[in-house]
């Protein structure tokens, strides 16, 4: 079952794309470089000036392009996070309008000495799948940026235009390894300025291990804390256990009874607005090159593990979770203190799929908690937010059938569609530009974004460039 739609590309065309790309190979190398060593890590506020000076980068680098119109606007405030904004209106005035979304902070990089080479001092080194580029950020998200500056220049210079064939919006937000907390609200102040038929975000990657793939769906996320508190002070356990609630009993109960014995998540009404994964997407994944020993190697588990029914990669990408990340209460320090403790704590978080709302995911578990506390014991939920609400593709998405064009077309192989485990702020921007989004990246599972040694594969950032510069020619061939 292929998913390669006929591309509007001939071969001529793509042989002249890949000749540009390619003989550019060592200036966009040289270029990116250079914006990976500023040290843009927004949660870190002796870096304020770094991800500021990171932006003006990447400003001047846009208009070196030709965009007309660059601004950089900041997240809450003048002294928020700065946001790159760019326009190159189209010279077809029935042209479509897409916006292209990615960011340039970084994560921290501790801790350092993990690392075997010094983040912010980027180089070339060979790997497994073609030259590497080092480098924080290389990967996540500068490099996946940059590579649409490459290809829209290629595509001007084969395709002998003037101006791009859809009006083309960047918008590049500095605090997303923070977690957006003001860039939603600065989409709805710019909203008019960033009206648009489509959003492309950079910010994802491909399956690996010589699969072409195109994301197609994020997961949700809501999380707390939950705190039991139970006799107001530690109590003799000789005097009085077994005669009192313990808090730490009921934790270990409340927690144990978040799943069933196959693995399915109990809360009430937790899978009503589960969007099932259909027939056509489940025998894509089956055709991914899986190999679940190297998998669980790679987790360094002895075990797979979760809901019964579906494969690890289904587990991961489809199917909502519940993990329990800490638990501790009473005494913890060396030998023994026979006590019933005060109190009983526990993290709990839950990724979701479409259609679940982090907030009817947040009401049910207070219920299950409300259900499932003794008499004796009082409860607390606390959740960190209003959470990251999921987000899915729809498989017949024209935006999404030119992209799987554009990917096809570069990388000459058959494109499958995957989905990826963690959560971002996709859903949001759809809703808020009122436009669908799709997903255009070409980093691996091995660039180890978020971790030391951070790097990108040189040839699939230049085929993720070629991939850009069939993009617009491609959504611009689609009927309004």
């Amino acid at each position: 079952m292929s998913s390669r739609p006929a591309s509007v590309i001939d071969d001529d065309r793509r042989d002249a794309v890949r000749a540009y790309v390619n003989s550019h190979r060592d200036e966009f190398v040289a270029q990116l470089s250079d914006w990976l060593r500023i040290p843009s890590v927004w949660t870190d506020p002796e870096r304020a000036d770094d991800v500021r000076r990171s932006a003006e980068w990447l400003a001047d680098a846009l208009r070196e392009v030709g965009f007309p119109t660059v601004e950089i606007w900041t997240a809450g405030g003048p002294d928020g996070a700065p946001c790159v904004f760019a326009e190159w209106p189209s010279d077809d005035p029935d042209a479509k309008t897409i916006v292209v979304y990615g960011h340039h902070d970084v994560q921290p990089v501790d801790p350092i000495d993990k690392w075997s080479f010094a983040p912010f001092e980027p180089a070339v080194v060979d790997g497994p799948d073609g030259d590497k580029l080092l480098g924080r950020g290389a990967s996540d998200d500068k490099g996946q940026v940059l590579y649409h500056l490459l290809g829209l220049k290629a595509h001007l210079e084969t395709s002998g235009r003037t101006s791009p064939p859809v009006n083309l919006k960047f918008v590049v937000e500095g605090e997303e390894e923070s977690g957006s907390p003001k860039f939603t609200q600065l989409l709805k102040e710019k909203r008019d300025r960033l009206d648009c038929d489509a959003v492309v975000v950079s910010d994802t990657g491909m399956y690996g291990e010589g699969a072409t793939t195109v994301c197609i769906g994020v997961r949700g996320l809501t999380d707390c804390q939950v705190d039991l508190h139970g006799p107001d002070v530690d109590l003799h356990s000789g005097s009085f256990g077994g005669a009192v609630p313990n808090p730490l009993t009921a934790m270990a109960k409340l927690l144990a009874g978040l799943h069933d014995d196959d693995n399915r998540v109990t809360l009430k009404g937790f899978y009503d607005n589960v969007q099932p994964l259909s027939d056509r997407e489940r025998e894509m994944i089956a055709k991914l090159p899986f190999d679940e020993a190297r998998w669980l190697a790679t987790a360094e588990s002895r075990a797979a593990h979760g809901e019964s029914g579906f494969s690890t990669l289904e587990r991961i990408w489809a199917r909502p979770t519940c993990e329990i990340h800490g638990v501790w209460g009473g005494y913890m320090l060396a030998g023994h203190k026979t006590i019933v403790p005060t109190d009983a704590h526990a993290k709990v978080s839950f990724r979701l799929i479409a259609d679940q709302q982090p907030l009817d995911v947040q009401a049910a578990f207070r219920a299950y908690v409300e259900e499932n506390t003794p008499p004796g014991i009082t409860a607390n939920v606390h959740f960190f937010g209003d959470g990251v609400q999921p987000y899915l593709v729809p498989l017949d998405d024209p935006a999404l059938g030119a992209v799987a064009s554009a990917l096809g077309r570069a990388f000459e192989d058959e494109v499958l569609f995957t989905r990826e485990g963690g959560s971002g702020p996709e859903a949001e921007i759809s809703q808020i530009l009122q436009a669908p989004l799709v997903f255009l990246g070409v980093g691996l599972p091995t660039d180890r974004i978020h971790a030391p040694d951070e790097h990108a594969v040189i040839p699939l950032l230049l085929k993720g460039a070629e991939a850009v510069a069939y993009l617009w020619d491609e959504l611009a061939a689609q009927p309004a």
